[in-house]
């Protein structure tokens, strides 16, 4: 994805003092030479991962707001997201598809990969993903109706805990028409399989 690191050089040292203490209390020595590196590298790793608490998704959406007279259902499928887990801190990852019945207006579609990763680099669990990126939609230009789904595999559930290797986690919200009509709700998940 190519981000430019430019972080707080207090922050990375802070951040990684942490990260060597945790290194000492699972047993490693924070010394060693595959290890001397390691606290500053995941601290920056984990201010990049966590770099949507420091923007405003609104006002990433309300960057590409357009005239647009049409009235048909917009869909954007298959975004690919990176989150971490607010309940473990591993990671899940997934893709989100939205679709949206404009009102006047259009958002550039670059935008809902923006918001999709703004959303998704914080601490989060994926029903409140796709419930925030449904809502801030609806609230970032008129619009008939919003619909996220979101598809994704959770490290908590494959590498600890129950480890079912083939488990998968699809969540939706929906506001405006989709809520109303059943039929809308389905002619979108009809359009994500072609």
């Amino acid at each position: 994805m190519g981000r430019i690191e430019n972080h707080n050089e207090d922050l990375v040292a802070q951040i990684a003092e942490h990260y060597s203490a945790i290194l000492r209390l699972v047993g490693e020595d924070p010394e060693r030479e595959g290890l001397k590196k390691t606290p500053v590298r995941a601290a920056k790793a984990i201010l990049d991962i966590t770099s949507g608490y420091r923007n405003d998704p609104l006002k990433i959406a309300r960057q590409a707001i357009f005239e647009h007279g049409g009235s048909q259902m917009v869909i954007v499928k298959d975004i690919e997201f990176y989150s971490m887990c607010e309940h473990h801190i591993l990671p899940f990852f997934g893709r989100v598809s939205i679709g949206y019945i404009p009102k006047g207006k259009m958002i550039g579609l670059s935008k809902l990969a923006r918001i999709v990763d703004n959303f998704a680099r914080r601490l989060q669990v994926q029903e409140h993903l796709t419930s925030q990126v449904c809502h801030l939609l609806e609230e970032a230009m008129p619009t008939d109706g919003v619909i996220v789904c979101c598809t994704g595999e959770h490290l908590c559930m494959k590498m600890r805990g129950v480890e079912k290797q083939d488990s998968a986690t699809t969540t939706f919200d929906y506001t405006g028409r989709f809520a109303k009509e059943p039929t809308l709700r389905e002619e979108f998940m009809r359009l994500l399989k072609c």
